[in-house]
């Protein structure tokens, strides 16, 4: 897996020291079950670095996950709109944009074949944690 799939450009630096620099988000949603049941899921992240997000997994078949991954930052409209993007160890594909003044976080995540089965190494994250 590479390290990082694109880099923060460094002129971009400044603004993201000021927009958003260690910003912790938590956000919810609402999702169904394997059996169709409804769940809540939450998510927290924060913007620890230009080249790292943190994130703990409060719901769904991930919960408990604590983690850390190497990242990209696109400042889409200074002051407003950011975007960072990530690659799990996992194959996982992750995208957020998070728009300051309406306070709103979309993501997109794309999700391999694998993900879904059963398998040893869910808590990969805690173990990066431990290492630190």
């Amino acid at each position: 897996m590479p390290t990082f799939h694109s880099k923060t450009d460094p002129k971009i630096l400044t603004q993201f020291e000021k927009d958003i620099k260690d910003v912790h988000l938590i956000y919810n949603y609402a999702a169904h079950d394997a059996n169709g049941n409804p769940e809540k899921w939450k998510y927290e992240m924060w913007f620890a670095h230009p080249t790292l997000i943190v994130y703990a997994i409060h719901g769904g078949p991930m919960a408990g996950r604590l983690n850390y991954q190497r990242c990209s930052y696109q400042c889409i409209r200074l002051g407003e709109l950011w975007q960072c993007n990530w690659l799990e160890e996992t194959g996982t594909i992750c995208s957020l944009v998070y728009d300051i003044p309406n306070k709103k976080i979309s993501t997109l995540l794309g999700f391999s074949q694998g993900h879904w089965g059963k398998r040893k190494g869910s808590a990969w994250g805690q173990e990066k944690f431990g290492r630190l």
